[in-house]
C-alpha cells in the first residue's frame, strides 16, 4: 500500500518514553521506545495498525531513522494500541523518562502474526532494513530536518 493513501502521514507524536513489556530488547534483540497511552490516544481516527517508518528524537539530540510498530502486535495478542519505536540506532544504555519525538513518514506493511519467534525477528530485520532504505529518499530526507525537530535542537 502506498504512503500517499495515508492522508494523515505525515504524522508527529511527542511524549516521555515509558517502560513497555521488556519484550524488544530481551525476546527480539530489537529494543524499543514506548509512549503512554494518552500519547497513543492521539492517533487519528481512521489511523491504520502497521508497520511505519520516519524519523526519530530523543530530548534534543541527533535525528535518527526509525521504525514503528503501531497497533496491537498479534504475536503477543495485546489487548490496547501501543506505539513502539525502534531507534535505527546504537544506544550505550536505555532512556526511559526521555522525551521522544517521532516524524512518522511511511507505511510499510499491516501487522500480521508468525508462526514462530524466529520469523518475526527476521520480519523485524526486513522491516528495518526496509525503513532505511525508504529514508534514504529525498522527500523523506526533508522530513529529518522538520521544524518539529529544529526548533528543539539546541547545539
Amino acid at each position: 500500500m502506498e504512503s500517499s493513501t495515508f492522508t494523515y502521514l505525515p504524522l508527529f507524536l511527542e511524549g516521555d518514553v515509558i517502560k513497555g513489556f521488556g519484550r524488544g530488547s530481551k525476546d527480539l534483540g530489537c529494543p524499543t521506545a514506548n509512549y503512554p497511552l494518552d500519547v497513543v490516544q492521539k492517533l487519528p481516527s481512521e489511523f491504520k495498525p502497521g508497520v511505519y517508518y520516519g524519523w526519530a528524537q530523543l530530548d534534543c539530540g541527533p535525528v535518527y531513522k526509525m521504525v514503528a510498530n503501531i497497533g496491537f502486535c498479534p504475536y503477543y495478542q495485546n489487548k490496547e494500541m501501543s506505539v513502539e519505536t525502534h531507534i535505527i540506532h546504537k544506544f550505550e544504555k536505555d532512556f526511559y523518562g526521555s522525551f521522544l519525538r517521532i516524524a512518522i513518514v511511511g507505511y510499510l506493511r499491516s501487522e500480521m502474526n508468525f508462526n514462530s519467534l524466529d520469523d518475526l525477528i527476521e520480519t523485524i530485520k526486513q522491516d528495518i532494513a526496509n525503513a532505511s532504505k525508504n529514508l534514504e529518499n529525498i522527500e523523506s530526507q526533508k522530513l529529518k530536518n522538520h521544524s518539529f525537530f529544529v526548533k528543539q535542537n539546541i547545539e
